[in-house]
């Protein structure tokens, strides 16, 4: 029978007669089918339905792109890229799985401040958007292409001198390592132009993990006025302006899901005003927001133990194979991600820390949470598991084994 901790956030999973389930099996099940615990499972359904959620919510010529970092297993990526419009990458790896879905070169675009020259010729020579992030990234991507002798795409990432307001991870204002200064873009773009190429989009993308609609809304609007101003000050034919996405979901109570209606709202009437001076295209690009709540992480009690009136669950996962919810992945401050307890009867709500099997005493799965009463066998899930999970952790660490993924 199953037991669950309270939920404080918005469940995306489906449930029968109260009971989780994922891609219509139960967590057991999934852990047969995975061969074992730990492991990841990513729903299927709740992919697609928070997909059409936000389309629901966004104006209809907007497009939207999935940021394969978030999560690229390539089943994942390859369900995401029927849904959207386009897909990002941040390594030749990430655009070999985005080309191997069949979506257009063209509708691929890859990003990210430290390109090796192998980089920019692979994208050269794939036919997708290069986000150049420097002037070196230009020549060196217009040198690749001439090697090649093929016309490259190449879009120009801007650091704007603002930043996004309550952003978990602010990538914009002042001196940073991603994109170019907008001070130093017209110079830029006429390096371009001596060299034959027109800059085909620009990338604005100022932070990440927003659950403050308004702030959100002001950092949209601000970059889209930042395009706009460039292109009629620099004369530009884009096809594209990306402008991030910023959205971001709730791990840790007392948050809230984010309100899609005065995001769509505005960003109705900044379409209408790209619309009304060029025919480059918006773009919202997400990564965490499409596939974060889809995510559950399964491990499995191996041990309850009694320190000092502290009881602890110690079982078979932890932060080797998942560091962000052990809080060492950017937190300042430790907060538990939501987790349940499957399996066994329902017995009287206990006080618990969840722990790993790694000899630190970083290896916290949940801290002091209130769990029904435990036995060993049982199923600890980790939700909110969708992004930044099972490849932003060191795997090999103590050398246990690695956990399976699923897509179901």
């Amino acid at each position: 029978m199953e037991k669950t901790a309270a939920i404080h956030h918005s469940d995306w999973h489906a449930r029968e007669q109260g009971k989780l389930r994922i891609g219509g099996y139960s967590p057991e099940q999934v852990c047969a089918i995975a061969g074992g615990t730990p492991c990841y499972v990513y729903d299927r359904a709740a992919i697609s339905a928070r997909v059409e959620q936000l389309r629901a919510a966004l104006p209809p010529a907007l497009e939207l792109h999935y940021a394969i970092k978030a999560n690229p297993m390539a089943a994942v990526v390859q369900h995401l890229a029927t849904l959207v419009d386009g897909l990002d990458v941040a390594s030749q790896r990430e655009l070999q799985i985005a080309l191997a879905t069949g979506v257009a070169p063209g509708d691929i675009s890859f990003a990210g401040p430290g390109k090796s020259d192998a980089d920019i010729t692979a994208a050269v020579a794939a036919g997708i958007t290069l986000m150049a992030e420097s002037l070196a990234q230009v020549d060196a991507a217009i040198d690749a292409a001439e090697c090649l002798g093929i016309a490259p795409r190449i879009a120009l990432r801007v650091n704007p001198a603002f930043e996004l307001k309550a952003s978990g991870m602010k990538m914009t204002g002042g001196a940073k390592p991603f994109g170019i200064d907008s001070e130093q873009l017209p110079q830029v773009i006429d390096h371009c132009r001596q060299r034959g190429v027109e800059p085909c989009g620009l990338h604005l993308f100022t932070g990440s993990q927003n659950l403050n609609p308004e702030a959100i809304c002001e950092a949209h609007s601000a970059v889209t006025a930042l395009a706009l101003e460039l292109i009629d000050a620099e004369q530009l034919q884009l096809q594209f302006i990306n402008i991030g996405g910023g959205l971001g979901i709730p791990y840790f109570p007392g948050e809230q899901p984010l309100q899609l209606a005065p995001i769509g709202v505005n960003l109705d009437r900044l379409q209408q005003q790209v619309a009304a001076r060029c025919d480059a295209s918006l773009v919202l690009e997400m990564g965490r927001y499409l596939v974060g709540e889809a995510g559950l992480y399964l491990c499995r009690v191996r041990e309850i133990k009694q320190s000092r009136g502290t009881t602890y669950l110690v079982v078979d996962g932890g932060l080797h194979q998942h560091l962000a919810n052990s809080g060492n992945f950017g937190q300042v401050i430790r907060k538990n991600y939501p987790v349940e307890l499957v399996g066994g009867s329902p017995q009287q709500p206990t006080q618990v820390t969840v722990v790993g099997p790694l000899c630190t005493p970083l290896d916290i799965v949940a801290d002091k949470v209130t769990l029904p009463k435990a036995c060993v066998g049982d199923l600890v899930v980790v939700r909110q598991s969708g992004a930044y999970g099972f490849t932003a952790s060191p795997r090999d660490f103590l050398g246990h084994p690695h956990p399976c993924e699923l897509l179901l």
